[in-house]
């Protein structure tokens, strides 16, 4: 495990580890491949660990000179919540959406799903059908780089170890250009892309397209682009005869593999399928996005921004204390720096409520609020909880009066072995203070990261009603 965990207050002193460690550094933002990694023993050289997570104003997503620019701790959540790129970038906000759960949105950033480099991340199709470039920075300087030069091979990229992924930016779509991002997983959440595709067709006033750029991922060792169906659909219109025919160009360019999610022959043929989908529904006057309008996105009232930097840079060391609040109350922890902050929770604070069902992000049994955003804790460094606020289950009840959402579970009897229930109420409890009165899709997507393997989740979501109602009986009262 790492022997130095350094928490920055600035870029620059980021830049001045990564330049001094090199290879036995890795920068943290959302870190929710790398604690992964790591704990499987992937990265046995990682000494140095360089936390920009309080760097002040790194998540902003903003339009400047005609390009959506983002930083590097913009998150999914970040991404999906923007009307800019909703309205100028939709394909990476469709991709966006596709990743994870809430929990997992709110700390995993999209500048680390492209550093991951694997060909089935959502958001690197899109970005490349937009024409991204990315701005790599050092001590040395700064250089961009257009995002599809980024990639050497597998899971490979021309990153440096001195440099830092500093911004992604790309071209806002103009009122003449049209983008879609479409996904076949095999659940409804939480899966990893047997194929994705994104189109981005810039169209005349009579239909006709003057530019197409079609990307395609999971079908070969990086994210590829499909060259001949753009080139046939350029000066053409969208009829279905051209859409087929676009398909199957486009399925020609893939070179997939087998494995467990797929065939080759079967990801060939959804190539086909997807981009002929894609251009169909981009000839509707109506796009259908396919984005709920108003998502639970179980990130406080900040929005999962960072609103007080810290002060000045931080280091652990292994025998570092950790100060933190939990629960409300100021503790001081000399031990299980090196842990998640689960186990440091549950095994050095001797908080047990929240569980460790997967050590992936794939249950939600972990779920806590870290400075007031919901997260899976198993995916977070311990040293992260310092000087942070945290909430964990045993902290939902106050005044020894049970929270809505504790209340309603018991009357529901919405608990069986209640291994998964403490994630299931901090969902619902941050969920109920986003949206008062959430519908039924809202909350089936606010709980679309949490497992139940007992009850089938009717009662559960019939609890999530009934705490809805007991709530605003009480903001009435």
């Amino acid at each position: 495990m790492w022997q130095a965990y350094h928490s920055v207050s600035r870029v620059e002193e980021a830049l001045a580890l990564l330049d001094r460690h090199r290879q036995e550094a890795r920068i943290v933002a959302g870190g929710t491949d790398l604690i992964i990694e790591m704990e499987r023993g992937q990265h046995p050289q990682l000494g140095v660990l360089i936390d920009i997570t309080r760097v002040k104003g790194l998540e902003d997503i903003c339009l400047r000179d005609g390009m959506v620019c983002m930083g590097p701790l913009a998150t999914h959540n970040h991404i999906l919540g923007s009307a800019l790129i909703r309205e100028r970038g939709l394909p990476l906000a469709q991709a966006s959406w596709e990743v994870g759960a809430p929990q997992i949105r709110n700390r995993a950033t999209v500048a680390g799903n492209l550093i991951t480099a694997s060909p089935a991340n959502d958001t690197i199709t899109p970005l490349i059908a937009l024409g991204a470039e990315v701005r790599l920075s050092s001590l040395d300087g700064e250089r961009s780089v257009a995002l599809e030069d980024f990639y050497t091979g597998f899971r490979q990229t021309i990153l440096q170890p001195n440099e830092m992924l500093s911004a992604i930016s790309f071209p806002a779509l103009d009122d003449n250009q049209r983008g879609l991002f479409l996904k076949l997983g095999l659940r409804r959440a939480q899966a990893i892309s047997v194929v994705d595709a994104a189109i981005v067709l810039s169209l005349q006033d009579d239909g006709t397209v003057s530019e197409a750029r079609i990307a395609l991922g999971s079908v070969a060792a990086t994210i590829i682009r499909a060259p001949a169906a753009e080139e046939f659909l350029v000066g053409r219109r969208l009829t279905p005869e051209n859409i087929a025919e676009a398909g199957r160009l486009a399925a020609e360019t893939a070179r997939p593999i087998d494995d467990v999610r797929g065939s080759a022959e079967y990801r060939s043929e959804m190539v086909k399928v997807l981009v002929a989908r894609a251009l169909r529904q981009l000839t509707r006057d109506s796009l259908d996005t396919g984005l709920p309008s108003d998502p639970p996105m179980l990130w406080g009232k900040d929005e999962a921004k960072v609103k007080t930097g810290l002060p000045a840079q931080l280091t652990h060391l292994p025998d570092t204390p950790i100060e933190s609040t939990i629960n409300g109350e100021s503790v001081l922890v000399r031990s299980g720096q090196q842990k998640s902050l689960l186990h440091w929770l549950r095994d050095d604070v001797k908080l047990p409520g929240a569980k460790e069902g997967c050590a992936e992000g794939e249950c939600g049994a972990c779920t806590v609020f870290l400075d007031d955003v919901a997260v899976m804790s198993c995916m977070v460094h311990a040293p992260r909880a310092q000087g942070a606020e945290i909430v964990t289950v045993e902290g939902l009840a106050k005044s020894g009066a049970l929270h809505p959402i504790q209340s309603a579970f018991i009357e529901e009897a919405a608990v069986q072995c209640g291994y998964c229930t403490p994630g299931f109420l901090m969902a619902g409890a941050k969920l109920l203070e986003e949206i008062a009165e959430p519908s039924r899709d809202q909350i089936n997507y606010s709980i679309s990261g949490n497992l139940c393997r007992c009850t089938g989740y009717y009662k559960i979501v019939k609890a999530f009603e009934e705490a809805s109602k007991a709530k605003m009986r009480q903001v009435e009262d």
